[in-house]
């Protein structure tokens, strides 16, 4: 399962990478072509993307290493900090774009407006749609982080080349200052991802507990399991993208070690058979056993 989790996350982020370096060069060609800085600042967000795609391969392929000497809880929170950089290259690409924009705009430069430059900045809207659906489908198989910015950045190139569309067609129509306007946007709307996807992961990387509902469902897991009179204390954190447990169930305390060690077992195997969970630590206490009514 594990083997098959790691092939569907590599693929996707090679078909992003495959795919941004072909739509970075077909960008470039079209910016520099019709002096469009709306079409260029797209193409600077595709090189950012051929890196960000790196950085992610990077970060999945450390992420998916088995635990060793060194990290002995595994390598889970390669995934974030891989995105985190990612974060970072997104919000510094969105103030380049804007601080590119406004020069545009005071000068008045305008792109020079061509039909078939125009239909291609169709058919990259067309692929990258086809990247998102396909890393999405990937998303909802792994639930990984690198994958879900993968899919935020395809979703959102799709309504910058969009906005570039805008632009593009308002000089055809006199309105120079459209282009910059609309690179300004793009701008903001990058920054704004950027920010989004590092606040996302921050909670990853500093061992944040999970939702209320997730150790709810923990509780349940545990109590279900025959010879657990309680649960004393439920603790999770996230230990990278996967979550530690710590859960103390209550025991009859005149059971045998040996019992009690049994019972300790199966929950924590039935615990650790929950999504996103890794690793789970049982503490047993014991309790008077309830005397019959």
């Amino acid at each position: 399962m594990k083997a098959q989790m790691k092939a569907t996350k590599n693929s996707a982020v090679m078909v992003g990478l495959l795919g941004n370096s072909a739509l970075f060069i077909s960008k470039l060609i079209i910016g520099l072509i019709t002096n469009s800085i709306a079409i260029i600042s797209d193409a600077l967000n595709s090189l950012i993307d051929i890196i960000n795609s790196i950085v992610l391969f990077v970060s999945v392929r450390v992420g998916s290493k088995s635990p060793d000497k060194e990290h002995p809880f595994g390598h889970y929170r390669s995934e974030p900090i891989g995105v985190l950089i990612v974060a970072v290259l997104t919000i510094v690409l969105g103030f380049e774009v804007i601080r590119i924009a406004v020069n545009r705009l005071i000068a008045k430069v305008a792109p020079n407006f061509s039909m078939p430059m125009l239909l291609m900045l169709f058919a990259i809207i067309i692929a990258k749609s086809a990247m998102y659906f396909y890393t999405k489908a990937a998303w909802k198989k792994t639930k990984s982080t690198a994958l879900f910015a993968f899919m935020a950045d395809h979703r959102n190139d799709i309504w910058i080349a969009s906005g570039a569309i805008i632009g593009f067609i308002g000089s055809n129509y006199n309105l120079a200052f459209l282009d910059p306007l609309v690179a300004i946007f793009i701008g903001l709307w990058i920054i704004k991802v950027g920010w989004g996807i590092g606040i996302s992961n921050i909670k990853f990387l500093m061992g944040e507990a999970p939702k209320k509902e997730f150790l709810e469902k923990i509780k349940d897991a545990a109590s279900n399991i025959e010879g657990v009179k309680g649960i004393h204390q439920v603790k999770a954190h996230y230990v990278g993208t996967l979550v530690e447990v710590e859960v103390h169930i209550m025991v009859d305390r005149d059971l045998t070690v040996y019992r009690a060690h049994a019972i300790g077992r199966k929950v924590e195997k039935k615990v650790e058979m929950l999504k996103d969970v890794e690793k789970a630590f049982v503490h047993i206490d014991p309790v008077i056993k309830s005397k019959p009514h």
